[in-house]
Formats: C-alpha cells, structure tokens, sequence
C-alpha cells in the first residue's frame, strides 16, 4: 500500500512576484536633524554622557551604588574611568539624575 505524500505546496497555489525593472537601491539612514528634535540642551548631553558610563562594563557593576562610588572604584581598581564623568559629578549636588545611576530604581 503506497501513499501519496501531500505537502504544503500542494494546497497552495504557488504565486511568484514579478520583478522590478531597477534593482533597489540600499539607502543609508538619514541623519537625525537638530532642527527636528530641538536644540539640545547642556543637562541633556551631560545626562546622556553619564548614561553612557552607566552602559559600560569596563568600569564594573553599577547596581546599588552612585556614579561617584562606581567612578571611585574603578579608578582605585586602576580602570581608568574618564575624568569628565568625575567632573559631572560634584559631591555637593543632590539631583539623583545625576548621582544615581541607570539601574538605581530597580531591586538587587
């Protein structure tokens, strides 16, 4: 006793899509414009410069200390954190967007 075996392709009709005349051409992405966005700002830059030290394994874990701490340890460990991130963070300032860092709101 022989079967037949059926596959999908057999249920379907097969529809194949005609061709372009110009093959299309790989566009890269447009640059965003400032003018688009607006001006950005000097705290907007500085926060996304701390964001990025944030993001960087390089200087160690950042969960449940401040930027300041991670910065200090790195430096003592001999990681070589960058100096403006040091100069961003002044000890007398009390902002949090500043002092803590990007996983600060989440738990251990």
């Amino acid at each position: 006793m022989t079967t037949k075996r059926r596959l999908i392709t057999d249920s379907f009709k097969v529809v194949k899509k005609t061709r372009r005349g110009k093959k299309r051409e790989k566009r890269s992405p447009s640059p965003v414009k400032e003018a688009e966005t607006g001006p950005v700002t000097e705290r907007e830059e500085e926060l996304q410069k701390l964001k990025e030290f944030d993001l960087d394994w390089r200087y160690g874990p950042c969960t449940g200390i401040s930027r300041l701490q991670r910065w200090e340890r790195a430096k003592l460990h001999g990681l070589n954190p960058p100096e403006d991130i040091r100069d961003l963070l002044p000890c007398t300032n009390t902002d949090p967007q500043y002092t803590q860092s990007l996983w600060n709101d989440y738990p251990l």
